[in-house]
């Protein structure tokens, strides 16, 4: 897909089904290059991410194919390989084979990994983490390596970082006693990866908290289901916010994203929640409290640009501030050229609403940014182009048919 065509001003009404979460079924993946089994990986998002990845997977001899919505994995005949760069280079999670390596192999060769780039995302804590558990790692000018077998040890993060605390648990796999992690990242993904690992064997403490204790036992394969994609779901709450529409999302966990529906709240929204299923309702958008991105249960840097979009109508002035990642605000000249009055001062962003926004051309900048481009061009007056498109391709499922069912008049370009 080179470009998505929009024309907006209609309100998005009716369902739309959550696929399972791109964040939590990439680490699942590279655990399965540490773990000789057959599994089963139900909800299994269909997007370029997860093809990406069962290519690496192939690199390794470790066999999947799809069947249904499920991912099925085969890693009895897996074998060692280093991860080629013309992979790697396009995938963030790439690096999340350099735990599971180790773990299999107690070696690693995995190039510096791509997908979106927001500057400091370092790889030295999943180096540091690897240090810790006795592994000899080393970042290189264009890989990170690593040789020896991980050890029972302590684990300390100096930052909550996702990565760094998924690396751990899949290094832990081969530890020769107890891994404990302190400072582990507390986000549903984690948890997710932490309950996959017990049902492929280990013993895993504190899911949930950020002191987390694995002890692998006898390990094997599993059949388990991904949970739901919350950026997803919070992607089309903030278009039915945007457009003032009515949206019910199916699948969607509302404890996973409250930062998030507190925010729409508080802008004039009407949210309500069942099991299984949130349902939005738009009104008349108003400015809300400062908006700080922070790691979880904080309010998320990935949905910081879709909240962006979402309130750039919104009557008065909205201050956020970007804590997690530089480089979020890249889609930022792509919604001034929309008509949106937004004022950047190092990592704080001012959204002042206006009455009306107008369509343009723009290039998707990253996935999240270029998420934000689309939920601002389907609030605005006219035609709008958003090139680069592919990007979205990365973490969306069925993007263009799913927002086609709800109303909008979008298409490839």
């Amino acid at each position: 897909m080179d470009a998505i065509r929009v024309i907006g001003g209609s309100p998005l009404n009716g369902t739309v089904r959550i696929h399972g979460a791109k964040n939590a079924a990439l680490p699942l993946l590279a655990a399965t290059a540490a773990i000789r089994g057959s599994f089963v990986l139900q909800n299994c998002p269909e997007i370029l991410d997860i093809e990406i990845t069962r290519k690496i997977l192939d690199v390794l001899n470790i066999q999947t194919r799809r069947a249904g919505d499920a991912l099925l994995v085969d890693s009895t005949r897996m074998q060692y390989a280093a991860i080629p760069r013309v992979l790697a280079c396009r995938l963030r999670a790439s690096v999340l084979f350099l735990g599971a390596l180790t773990a299999a192999w107690e070696k690693a060769e995995v190039p510096y990994p791509g997908g979106d780039c927001f500057g400091s995302r370092p790889i030295d804590y999943h180096v540091q983490a690897l240090h810790a558990l006795g592994v000899s790692a080393q970042a290189e000018e264009d890989a990170v390596f690593a040789e020896g077998r991980p050890q029972s040890a302590t684990v300390e993060l100096p930052f909550p970082s996702v990565g760094a605390t998924e690396n751990a648990l899949l290094a832990a796999l081969g530890a020769d006693g107890p891994v404990r992690i302190i400072g582990a990242a507390r986000e549903p993904e984690i948890g997710c990866l932490c309950a996959f690992l017990s049902a492929c064997g280990a013993k895993v403490r504190g899911i949930g908290t950020s002191c987390l204790t694995v002890t692998t036992g006898e390990l094997h394969g599993a059949a388990f289901p991904i949970l739901p994609d919350r950026i997803e779901a919070a992607t089309y709450l903030c278009a039915a916010a945007a457009t003032g529409g009515h949206l019910t999302l199916t699948g969607a966990r509302a404890a996973h994203i409250r930062p998030v529906l507190d925010a729409l709240q508080s802008a004039g929204c009407e949210i309500a929640e069942a099991r299984g299923a949130l349902t939005i309702e738009a009104g008349p958008l108003h400015a809300i409290p400062p908006v700080v991105t922070a790691p979880y249960p904080g309010f998320p840097t990935d949905i910081q640009p879709l909240l962006t979009a979402a309130l750039l109508r919104a009557d008065g002035v909205t201050v956020v501030e970007e804590r997690v990642f530089r480089g979020r605000y890249r889609h930022i000249p792509a919604l001034r050229a929309m008509g949106a009055d937004l004022e950047t001062a190092g990592q704080i962003l001012r959204i002042r609403g206006v009455g009306h926004l107008h369509g343009t051309e723009a290039e998707a900048t990253d996935l999240r940014g270029g998420a934000a481009m689309l939920i601002a061009a389907l609030s605005a007056e006219g035609r709008s182009r958003i090139g680069a498109a592919q990007i979205l391709e990365r973490g969306y499922e069925a993007l263009i048919p799913n927002l086609q069912a709800i109303g909008a008049d979008v298409s490839e370009a």
